[in-house]
């Protein structure tokens, strides 16, 4: 039986924004393309998972070339401009929109709002979703949007996706760095995890600043998350996270998503995909040595990112489950890595 798998972060979503609502097919039947489908997520035992909704920066008038930029450390690729609330807000819904017609059109694909319905999708073989917002663009500062968007379903909520918000700053793509790199949460950011607590919304902290980290550990009443991020310990980049932090994440019962993007796996930075098993074995080890092996769990970035081509898709699941156990890792940890501990958190985060 393939090991099952709940994810912590996905943007399957950005293939269908703007699309027609028969293009959702292509989760159903799969199109050849991208790293996550269903047929591909059955294959690799991938039970469920975050879909972010992100809305993407225009394209800047001088285009910066990524790849070379990534391919040659050290590096700081320059942020892009805020996007305003008017144009955030049509993306998003259209995202949101997508994954509700999912639940509605593709059998056995379930939108989840609580631990118990993921577990219960999971005991039935159907595929778990829960709405995610990765960077809060499309909510306003009087945070009408997010009351809107947790009816349709959201529960979770990056304030930051690394580009600045009226809620806070996120960290640029740089290497070597730190997250100490701007100033914290705004008035705003402050009361929108106020009211985020009050929902019992996940307040995922993947792609803050270190200020604004501090200034969420210290409103914050839920556990701590970062849904998709590594070890700054074993790669310096400014998107991973110090062993101060992950201790922090530790105390408050928190959880950490091991990212798979290569430039946070590697620790030249680098987002070649050639790379072993060892060097995704070096940020587990670390995050279970600082975290405790009941907050750690997996965050692919599956569509999102360069990742290894030992993870090229999410058919490599079970590779990494073979790598996990031929490192020593005994069933009962790779349960709660690979599954246990997501809805565990989850349902401390939500008050079931």
């Amino acid at each position: 039986m393939t090991q099952p798998v709940f994810d912590g972060h996905n943007d399957f979503l950005m293939r269908l924004m703007g699309r027609p609502a028969g293009d959702r097919r292509i989760w159903r039947d799969g199109d050849g393309t991208g790293q996550l489908d269903g047929p591909r997520a059955r294959e690799g035992g991938l039970v469920g998972g975050l879909f972010a909704i992100y809305v993407p920066s225009p394209a800047p008038e001088a285009q910066v070339d990524v790849d070379a930029l990534f391919d040659n450390p050290p590096y700081d690729m320059p942020l892009p401009d805020p996007v305003p609330l008017h144009r955030a807000q049509p993306a998003a819904l259209s995202m949101a929109g997508h994954l509700r017609g999912l639940a509605r059109d593709v059998p056995g694909f379930r939108l989840c709002r609580t631990a118990d319905a993921i577990e219960t999708a999971m005991a039935q073989g159907d595929f778990a979703a829960v709405m995610h917002m990765e960077g809060a663009e499309a909510i306003d500062e009087g945070l009408d949007a997010l009351h809107v968007f947790h009816g349709m379903g959201l529960r979770s909520l990056g304030p930051v996706w690394s580009r600045p918000t009226v809620f806070g700053h996120g960290v640029p793509f740089a290497f070597p760095s730190g997250p100490d790199t701007g100033p914290g949460l705004t008035d705003a950011g402050r009361r929108l995890v106020r009211e985020c607590n009050l929902l019992r919304i996940l307040i995922d902290l993947s792609h803050m600043n270190e200020k604004g980290f501090d200034d969420v550990a210290a409103l914050s009443d839920a556990p701590l998350v970062a849904t998709h991020s590594n070890a700054h310990a074993v790669t310096p980049s400014s998107r991973n996270l110090t062993d101060r932090q992950l201790a922090v994440i530790r105390d408050s019962g928190g959880l950490v998503g091991l990212n798979y993007a290569t430039a946070f796996l590697r620790p030249d930075g680098r987002k070649d995909p050639a790379m072993g098993w060892d060097v995704v074995l070096r940020h587990l080890d670390h995050l279970l040595e600082h975290l405790g092996e009941e907050h750690v769990g997996l965050g692919s970035d599956f569509d999102g990112a360069v990742t290894p081509a030992i993870l090229g898709d999410v058919t490599k699941l079970p590779d990494l489950v073979v790598a996990m156990r031929a490192h020593g890792y005994d069933q009962p940890l790779i349960d709660r890595i690979t599954h246990g501990n997501w809805i565990a958190l989850l349902r401390r985060t939500w008050g079931e």
